[in-house]
């Protein structure tokens, strides 16, 4: 089984979407998704700054739209009817989306919402997340929180994300467990903390109004890395996921004991591959950064078939 993995927020960068706006059927999708969530994605993905995307009203649905836009673009050349889904964090709508949990229309809906209630979120405080790559797991996960802070995203191959108080955050980095790196990461707040939690009633009241079906392929949660065979169950999941923290670990170990043959990360991509050829060796993996790498997707594709 091949696993098509939908990123999070952080791997957005400037102009990664230019290419795939060569194409006037992405330049439309985008089009009328920009006009449905009042943000203009085809000038973020093309023009704006590092410092503009990584507003989180705006990389949260540029990142939902870019993942739907590859996966369209990758079904166009290859069935993917036998590949299983995850999202990381707000990639999970994208995952949603692309197990027909959600529509593609209701995914990009909420995840505006989501979007702006966790950047209002973010300014009730002065809080932020970083990355803490390498050290012994047992050790990384004591010293965080021995600084006040949560283990936010356990994303695995070496990375715990830390997420709190910028001061306490800066005390780790001055305090960083033995044998790892405390990297400060681009994002607006103390994401899938109690930070959050004003920011899941909007959510939820929005999750009411979306149709939601069970998924058509096997679905993996960033509660706990299970396999979730029903639609409104997964939704539940997404709408409290944003006060709570990411396994994507787990994910990963599901991942694992299913068999699976190898890895797709859609656009923005990445961060996910470079997780996997760590915690998923001999697993090959492919990033569609770019148009140009749909080719390898569908060849990964074939060869699990075959």
């Amino acid at each position: 089984m091949i696993v098509i993995a939908c990123p999070g927020q952080g791997s957005q960068t400037p102009g990664f979407l230019s290419e795939w706006l060569e194409d006037p059927a992405a330049r439309d999708f985008l089009g009328q998704a920009s006009e449905t969530l009042g943000v203009d994605l085809v000038a973020h993905g093309t023009e704006s700054d590092a410092e503009t995307i990584r507003d989180t009203a705006i990389a949260q649905p540029l990142i939902v739209a870019a993942s739907i836009l590859a996966r369209r673009a990758l079904e166009q050349r290859v069935s993917i009817d036998a590949a299983g889904v995850a999202g990381h964090s707000v990639g999970e709508f994208a995952a949603a989306a692309a197990a027909g949990v959600l529509s593609d229309a209701d995914a990009l809906s909420l995840v505006g919402v989501r979007g702006r209630a966790m950047a209002e979120a973010a300014t009730a405080a002065d809080t932020g997340m970083s990355a803490v790559v390498g050290g012994v797991e047992a050790d990384v996960l004591s010293t965080i929180e021995a600084h006040g802070l949560t283990p936010a995203n356990r994303n695995g191959g070496g990375q715990v994300v830390a997420a709190g108080a910028i001061d306490s955050l800066a005390a780790l980095a001055e305090d960083a467990p033995r044998g790892a790196r405390v990297i400060p990461l681009q994002v607006a707040g103390a994401f899938h903390t109690e930070y959050m939690a004003s920011a899941v009633p909007a959510l939820r009241e929005a999750a009411e109004q979306v149709s939601v079906s069970d998924p058509v392929r096997p679905l993996w949660t960033n509660a706990d890395g299970s396999r979730v065979s029903d639609g409104s169950r997964f939704l539940e999941l997404l709408v409290s996921q944003i006060a709570n923290p990411v396994r994507w670990d787990a994910c990963m170990e599901g991942f694992r004991e299913a068999g699976i043959t190898g890895l797709i990360e859609l656009t923005p991509a990445g961060a996910l591959t470079g997780i996997a050829k760590r915690a998923l060796k001999g697993v090959p993996a492919v990033a569609v950064k770019s148009p140009a790498d749909l080719d390898a997707a569908v060849q990964l594709i074939t060869d699990s078939a075959a």
